[in-house]
């Protein structure tokens, strides 16, 4: 195969992923890290570095649109960035020294849980019982706006929710993935944030917590500009055209299809762990 035509391939193939991420709210590195593993052969610390550099770029984009939209709670996420940042630098200093046929295993069971996670409704009910004396002394209660006017809401088990960030942290920088269905539990089941506030929020986190991860690949030469170039403008064009669709696309049934691929490609990732493959 020629340098152009891997070029191509991986270009769409990360233009889907973007697609599909944008769509579904998995992410696209769920589906960049087996294409560059268990198509390309690629070694799987490359296809994590690259994944993490294609969650800053699409990070950065989406998240300056929620915060000018005023969704984002920008204080909870710098509080939260502290958690996510040290579990990724935890989590990538680990990945560089740990076995890669148990990085595709432990990335396996991830992508099961996310395709799982990512049936559960998503609830954008505001519970306003303040029972967290953390969140008034850090400031982290908000509100964000909608046709009806500012809707007010109170952040819960700020400790708890803190914990599950780390944990998420050290999963992402492991794996090279946004960890959102660890995001989902901490914000929206711990700390009982609304859904959109909880979705910008972590959209806003990404890219720090990518960078910091990113970082540690850099430095032990995991980060290839061949691969990094096609898959970063692949996913943001991907993103953006997800973007659009979602507003008359079944996104039901795209997470059932989404989902049985994600399923499918992760029990591929467990096998060729095991078997030596990876």
């Amino acid at each position: 195969m020629t340098i152009l035509a891997f070029t191509l391939i991986l270009l769409l193939g990360a233009f889907t992923a973007g697609m599909l991420g944008s769509l579904t709210g998995l992410g696209g590195g769920v589906v960049i890290i087996p294409l560059l593993t268990l198509v390309f052969h690629v070694d799987i610390r490359y296809a994590i570095g690259t994944a993490l550099i294609a969650s800053i770029a699409t990070s950065s984009g989406s998240a300056a649109a929620y915060v000018k939209e005023g969704i984002t709670n920008i204080r909870l996420g710098m509080f939260l960035e502290i958690a996510t940042t040290t579990g990724a630098v935890i989590g990538a200093l680990v990945a560089v020294f740990m076995p890669t046929n148990i990085v595709a295993i432990i990335f396996g069971c991830v992508l099961i849980f996310s395709a799982i996670l990512s049936f559960k409704p998503k609830a954008n009910t505001v519970v306003n019982n303040d029972t967290s004396e953390l969140a008034r002394k850090l400031h982290l209660n908000g509100s964000y706006p909608t046709p009806d006017g500012k809707v007010t809401y109170t952040v819960h088990r700020v400790a708890g929710g803190y914990f599950m960030m780390m944990f998420a942290g050290i999963m992402s920088g492991l794996l090279g993935i946004g960890s959102g269905a660890l995001k989902v539990l901490a914000m929206d089941n711990i700390m009982r944030i609304p859904f959109k506030v909880s979705t910008t929020t972590s959209n806003f986190m990404i890219g720090v917590t990518a960078a910091a991860s990113a970082v540690v690949y850099l430095q032990r030469g995991y980060i290839s500009p061949g691969l990094c170039l096609p898959v970063v403008l692949g996913v943001l064009a991907g993103a953006l055209g997800g973007s659009k669709l979602l507003v008359r696309a079944n996104v039901t049934k795209l997470r059932i299809v989404f989902s049985v691929v994600i399923a499918f490609l992760a029990i591929q990732m467990i096998y060729n762990g095991y078997t030596g493959k990876l």
